[in-house]
C-alpha cells in the first residue's frame, strides 16, 4: 500500500521530536532514573505508540491497524531481550549508573538508523525477489532454535563478547570516564572517553538483533510504513524499559522460550507465504503452492497468547521468585559497596538495612534454590566484606 508523503513526514517528525524531548529533558541532566520515573515514561511512550496505532486504524483501516499492533507487540517483546544485552555491555564497560542514559539513547538512535536502512533494503528485496521470504523464514527458525539452547551457551562469556573485544581494539580510549562526555583532554590532547566505545558496542549489538527482528516483522506485514513505524516506536521507549525491568530480567524465566515460539511461528508463516507466492523452479515447478495462510488478526492473537502464557508462567514460578530475591540481594550489595567513605551515616545505615533485608530473604529460600545461586562463594565473600566494613565504620 502506498502512503502519502504527509503521513511519512508527520511520522518521522514525531519520532525525531520524541528523541529530542528524551535527550533534552531526561538524558542531558545526568542522573539515575527512579523506578517510578522509568515506569511513568515507559507508560507514556507506550501510550504514544498505542495512539499512533489508533490513528492507523482510523486512517488506514482495520487490516493495517492489526498489522501495526502485531508488529509493534512482536518488536517490543524482542526488545526485552535487547535489554539483557544492554545490561551486559554497560556492566562490562563499568559505566557509572548516572551516565548510562546518554549511552543508551545514542545507541538506540544508531540502531534506529541502521534498522531503517535494513527495512528499506528488505522491502526492495521482497518487491523484486519473492523467494526472500524463504530466507527470512529460515533465519527466524534458526534463531528460534538458538534461543532454546541453554543460556550459558547462548551468551557465553558475557564480559568479553566478540563485539566488545572488537570495539575495545578499534577504539582506543582513556582509562576513565569524564561524566557522560564523549571526549576529554588528557595530557594536553583531546581523546575519546570509554563512553564512545560503549555507544558503538550498544549500536552494533542492537544491529545484530535486527537480523532477526526485521525478518520477524516482515513476516507480519510487507507494508514498509507499518514496518518502520512499529519498529521505531518499539525502540523509542527502550531506554526507559531498561531502567524499569533491568532488575526483573532474571524473573522472566521463560522469556526466551516465549520469544523462540513467536519467532518460530512467524518463521513458519513466512515459509507458508513464500510457498503461496512461489516462483522458485525447484519447488512445485515454479508454481504457487496451495497452503493455508494466517490472517493478521490470527497472528496477533497467537502472539498475545504466547506472551501472556510466558509472563504468567514466569511470575508464578517459585524458581523465578527465588532468582528475583537473589538479584535484589546483588543490587543492594552493589549499592552499599558503591557508597563513598564520606557518605552520611543515615544514608549508609539505610543502605545497610536494605542489604540485610535482602540477605535475610535469600537465606529464607529453600536449600534447593540457594544451591542454584551462581558464584555463591564470591557472593558470600562480598557480603562478609560488607558486614565487616559496616561494623568497622559503626565502631
Amino acid at each position: 500500500m502506498t502512503h502519502s508523503p504527509l503521513a511519512w513526514e508527520l511520522s518521522v517528525a514525531l519520532v525525531v521530536a520524541m528523541l529530542l524531548f528524551d535527550y533534552f529533558f531526561h538524558v542531558r541532566p545526568a542522573h539515575v532514573p527512579t523506578v517510578a520515573e522509568a515506569a511513568r515514561w515507559s507508560a507514556a511512550y507506550v501510550g504514544v505508540a498505542l495512539l499512533f496505532g489508533a490513528a492507523v486504524f482510523v486512517f488506514g483501516g482495520t487490516e493495517l491497524g492489526i498489522q501495526y499492533f502485531a508488529g509493534y507487540l512482536t518488536e517490543k517483546a524482542l526488545s526485552v531481550d535487547n535489554v539483557f544485552v544492554f545490561l551486559v555491555v554497560l556492566s562490562s564497560f563499568k559505566v557509572p549508573r548516572e551516565d548510562q542514559q546518554k549511552a543508551l539513547l545514542i545507541g538506540i538512535v544508531i540502531a534506529l538508523l541502521a534498522r531503517s536502512a535494513f527495512i528499506f533494503v528488505g522491502a526492495t528485496l521482497i518487491e523484486h525477489f519473492s523467494w526472500v521470504f524463504y530466507i527470512f523464514g529460515v533465519i527466524l527458525l534458526l534463531t528460534a532454535g538458538h534461543m532454546l539452547t541453554p543460556e550459558e551457551h547462548r551468551h557465553g562469556d558475557e564480559q568479553d563478547t566478540t563485539v566488545m573485544r572488537l570495539t575495545r581494539t578499534l577504539l582506543p580510549t582513556t582509562d576513565r570516564y569524564d561524566g557522560d562526555k564523549l571526549f576529554t583532554v588528557q595530557d594536553g590532547k583531546r581523546r575519546m572517553t570509554p563512553m564512545v566505545a560503549v555507544i558503538v558496542a550498544l549500536g552494533l549489538t542492537d544491529i545484530l538483533f535486527a537480523l532477526d527482528s526485521i525478518p520477524a516483522i516482515f513476516g507480519l506485514t510487507d507494508d514498509v510504513f507499518i514496518v518502520f513505524t512499529a519498529t521505531a516506536f518499539s525502540l523509542l521507549g527502550l531506554r526507559q524499559l531498561f531502567f524499569l525491568i533491568e532488575g526483573l530480567l532474571e524473573r522472566l524465566l521463560y522469556l526466551s522460550y516465549g520469544l523462540a515460539a513467536i519467532l518460530a511461528f512467524i518463521g513458519v508463516k513466512l515459509v507458508l507465504h513464500a510457498l503461496h507466492e512461489n516462483n522458485v523452479p525447484l519447488i512445485n515447478e515454479g508454481e504457487p503452492v496451495n497452503v493455508i495462510e494466517l490472517s493478521p488478526l490470527q497472528s496477533l492473537v497467537v502472539i498475545v497468547a504466547i506472551l501472556v502464557v510466558t509472563v504468567l508462567m514466569s511470575l508464578l514460578s517459585p524458581k523465578g521468585k527465588a532468582k528475583t530475591a537473589v538479584s535484589r540481594l546483588r543490587r543492594r550489595l552493589a549499592a552499599y559497596r558503591e557508597l563513598a567513605d564520606e557518605a552520611a551515616p543515615a544514608e549508609r545505615e539505610a543502605a545497610y538495612a536494605e542489604l540485610r533485608s535482602a540477605e535475610e530473604a535469600v537465606r529464607a529460600l529453600p536449600a534447593e534454590y540457594r544451591a542454584l545461586i551462581q558464584e555463591r562463594q564470591t557472593l558470600g565473600e562480598m557480603l562478609a566484606d560488607a558486614h565487616g566494613r559496616h561494623a568497622a565504620r559503626s565502631a
